[in-house]
C-alpha cells in the first residue's frame, strides 16, 4: 500500500466533504484503539476543527489511559483539536432503572452493550449540532463490510467513513505513518462495551488477520469445504458473522406499495 499517498487521498476527501456539506469539522469518539486514532488523526490532517471526545461508560482503566494519551499526543501536534470528556456511566446506570433486564443474562448483557453504543452515538450527535460538524466514522472494512462487527444506530450510526474501505492491517500501517503511540499500536483491538478488557479476537472468535484472509476467499468464491482444520474453523466463523449480520450492511428494506393498490 502506498501508505503516505492514501493518508493524503483520505484527508483530501474528508476535506471535499466537509467543504461540500458547508460544516467547519469533525467530532470523533475516542476510545483508545486503533481504528479511533487513525481516523482523529486524519481528521485532523485537514486543518478543520476536530472535537475529540471521550465517551466513557464502565471503561477498562486501559482504554481510557490509552485514550487520553492519543489526544494529549494529538493536541501537542495539531492546534485545531479539541476535547471532550462525557462520563454516561450514570447515565446507563439510570437507563438500567427503567428497563427490563429479566431474560438469559447472555442476551441482557448484549443488549446492554449495544445500549451503551447508542448513547454513544446520541452524545457524538449532540455535539456534532451545538457545533455544526460532521460524526466520522470509526469502523474498518473487516467490521463494517465483513463481519459486521459494531452496533447499528450505535458506532455503525455515523456521517462519513474514512477507514471503511482499509482492512485492519491497513489501518495499522496508516498508525504507524501517522506516529500513533505505540500503546495503541500494540493492544489487542476491542470494542469496550462490556465494561472490562475483553478484545474483539475473545468475542469473534478469530484474529483479525485471520478474517482478512477469510474476506479475501469469500471474494474469491471459495466455501468452507475448500479448508480444513484452522482455516475451515476461521472460515466458518466468518461466514457466520457475515450472513447474520447482513441487516446492517444494506440498505433499510422499504415496503414498496404497487401502484396498483394506491
Amino acid at each position: 500500500m502506498q501508505t503516505e499517498k492514501v493518508v493524503n487521498h483520505i484527508v483530501d476527501w474528508l476535506k471535499d466533504y466537509a467543504t461540500k456539506a458547508k460544516v467547519n469539522g469533525f467530532v470523533v469518539g475516542i476510545s483508545g484503539g486503533i481504528d479511533s486514532a487513525v481516523t482523529s488523526t486524519l481528521c485532523a490532517k485537514t486543518g478543520l476543527d476536530v472535537l475529540c471526545l471521550e465517551i466513557p461508560i464502565h471503561q477498562a482503566e486501559s482504554h481510557v489511559s490509552r485514550a487520553h494519551e492519543h489526544i494529549a499526543q494529538l493536541q501537542k501536534r495539531f492546534t485545531n483539536v479539541q476535547e471532550t470528556r462525557v462520563d454516561l456511566t450514570p447515565v446507563f446506570e439510570e437507563f438500567k432503572t427503567e428497563v427490563s433486564l429479566e431474560g438469559k443474562q447472555e442476551t441482557v448483557d448484549m443488549a446492554l452493550a449495544n445500549t451503551r453504543a447508542r448513547l454513544r452515538m446520541t452524545t457524538l450527535y449532540y455535539h456534532a449540532g451545538l457545533l455544526g460538524r460532521l460524526v466520522a466514522g470509526t469502523g474498518n472494512k473487516v467490521e463494517d463490510f465483513g463481519v459486521g462487527f459494531y452496533t447499528k444506530y450505535g458506532d455503525g450510526g455515523v456521517d462519513l467513513s474514512p477507514i471503511a474501505d482499509l482492512m485492519k492491517s491497513e489501518v495499522y500501517e496508516l498508525g504507524k505513518y501517522l506516529e500513533v503511540p505505540e500503546s495503541i499500536m500494540e493492544a489487542a483491538p476491542s470494542d469496550g462495551l462490556f465494561g472490562d478488557a475483553r478484545s474483539d479476537e475473545d468475542q469473534i472468535g478469530a484474529s483479525y488477520p485471520e478474517l482478512e484472509w477469510a474476506m479475501k476467499m469469500k471474494d474469491e468464491g471459495k466455501t468452507a469445504d475448500d479448508f480444513e482444520g484452522r482455516k475451515r474453523i476461521v472460515f466458518e466463523i466468518f461466514t457466520s458473522y457475515n450472513t447474520a449480520n447482513q441487516h446492517k450492511m444494506i440498505p433499510i428494506p422499504v415496503c414498496e406499495i404497487p401502484n396498483i393498490l394506491r
